[in-house]
């Protein structure tokens, strides 16, 4: 049995908070700096250029690198040989998150009522999702989501005999409305299978799947790799100006379902899509 004090939890999504708000993740860095090159259209390269100078003057003056800085999303996967001290896991996890958005001056986004719109005025409470795993470590993954890809997001409660074909048909769609409201390049998080709450879950956490990491099941793989390219071929392109470059990744989640069920969620994330990985 390996303690941790929750006091290190507090620290850690604290700094993390900062640090996603303020700093690409090196996958998305290298992702970005790729679209840059092999961007086809004038006008496409350009706003990627932009984007790029952008997030080189957010890193060098400590400035988000988005006006909006999120919900914190907090996936935590906890070690069963891990016993927790000092204190609530939640609680710990929702102080790192005040102390984070408020001494780094990050923008506080949350209402404490969805229709009494009062704000809480420190960007707290978290969502925050739990993993039982093997071993005595804690992988603490802080994602701050923007609302104007989060509002993006879609379910559809699919047929069985909708097939892939329906589930390609789904996504797409998805992306066609979404349009230039994503904020795109974007990254599409996709879960199928499941039920209801569990396909968005995993599209969520799809979001958070390194960029250049494909799906190991063969078929979801071709599946990523043929849906990123119809998305590139939309002619959304970067700021939604037109242009090759739509997506920058699909990442696809898969889970076992009913028979008599075929549920698909779509989470599109903006050109930053943060995201920052710690374990202790």
């Amino acid at each position: 049995m390996r303690i941790i004090d929750v006091k290190e939890v507090t620290t850690n999504i604290k700094e993390m908070c900062i640090e996603a708000n303020h700093f690409l993740a090196r996958d998305m860095d290298h992702a970005m700096k790729r679209a840059a090159e092999e961007e086809k259209a004038p006008l496409g390269r350009q706003i990627l250029s932009q984007l790029q100078e952008n997030l080189r003057i957010a890193g060098e003056d400590m400035i988000p690198i988005c006006q909006d800085t999120g919900m914190a999303v907090i996936f935590l996967e906890i070690g069963q040989d891990v016993h927790f001290e000092g204190g609530l896991l939640e609680d710990a996890v929702n102080e790192g998150v005040r102390q984070g958005y408020t001494e780094g001056f990050l923008r506080k986004s949350v209402v404490g009522d969805p229709l009494l719109r009062e704000n809480t005025k420190d960007n707290t409470p978290a969502i925050i999702h739990y993993e039982v795993v093997e071993g005595d470590k804690l992988t603490i993954t802080v994602a701050p989501k923007g609302f104007g890809s989060e509002n993006m997001s879609r379910i559809f409660m699919l047929k069985p005999a909708d097939g892939i074909e329906g589930v390609k048909n789904a996504i797409l769609t998805a992306v066609k409305d979404a349009g230039p409201n994503a904020c795109p390049p974007m990254v599409v998080g996709v879960g199928i299978g499941g039920t209801f709450e569990k396909c968005a879950l995993m599209a969520k956490k799809a979001l958070t799947r390194p960029i250049d990491m494909r799906s190991t099941i063969p078929y979801v793989r071709e599946m990523e790799e043929e849906l990123l390219q119809k998305i590139n071929g939309l002619g959304i392109g970067p700021g939604g100006l037109g242009g090759t470059t739509t997506a920058l990744a699909v990442n696809i989640n898969t889970y076992p379902t009913h028979i008599a069920g075929l549920p698909v969620a779509i989470n599109i994330c903006c050109h930053v899509n943060r995201h920052a990985v710690r374990t202790i």
